[in-house]
This record gives structure tokens, C-alpha cells and sequence, in this order.
């Protein structure tokens, strides 16, 4: 855990989410700036910083996300869905802890706007 990483804080509870999964690996909880009618993010509890700092050791648990991902949309009544990871500022990632965001419940364009 990082000390002053938000989602840490969040897997630890140590700040509020609408959690929607929740095991010793892994938290699913509601965007608080939805981008469709469906949107939320997916987390490791172990901090990593993005994308790019996945090791061999974590690719199991990369696995685990993408599946409660759509475990999670399913149980939300969304067969249609889209998985994004952000790289980086450039990219958009705005928290650097590793995130899924799972969106869905509307037409997803590509590329996105």
C-alpha cells in the first residue's frame, strides 16, 4: 500500500466507494465521474503504479481484474462493454494506481472522443 495513493486509501477503506466486488485481491466500485450509464473502475489492492510496471509475478491478477470486470457488468445487466487502461498522464491516467475502467450501457465510439 502507498501511503498517499487514492485508491489504496479506497482498497483499505480508509475512504468511502460504492463497492461492487470486493475480495482480498481485487475492488470493483462505481467512477465518481460516470462516462456511460455504467461505469466503474477495477482495482488490485497491491499498489502498482500502471500498466507499464506490470511484472511476470502480477499476471495472474491482470487475469482476475478482466474477469470480475465482466463478471461485474453482467451482473449489472451489460452484456456489451468496454475495458480501458491508461498509461501514463498523456494517456489520461489521472490516479497512478493501476485501474480498469469497465464502461457500458450506451453506444461506445471508436476512436473515443
Amino acid at each position: 500500500m502507498s501511503s498517499d495513493c487514492l485508491f489504496c486509501k479506497i482498497s483499505a477503506c480508509e475512504i468511502p466507494a460504492e463497492k461492487l466486488y470486493d475480495d482480498d485481491e481485487i475492488m470493483a466500485f462505481r467512477d465518481i465521474a460516470p462516462q456511460a450509464p455504467l461505469h466503474f473502475l477495477v482495482i488490485p489492492k497491491k499498489h502498482i503504479q500502471d500498466p507499464a510496471a506490470v511484472g511476470t509475478d502480477d499476471e495472474a491478477l491482470m487475469g482476475k481484474m478482466i474477469r470480475v470486470g465482466s463478471q461485474v457488468a453482467k451482473e449489472n445487466g451489460i452484456t456489451d462493454f468496454r475495458l480501458v487502461f491508461n498509461n501514463g498522464a498523456q494517456a489520461g491516467q489521472t490516479v497512478f494506481h493501476i485501474h480498469m475502467h469497465v464502461l457500458g450501457g450506451r453506444s461506445l465510439n471508436w476512436p473515443p472522443g
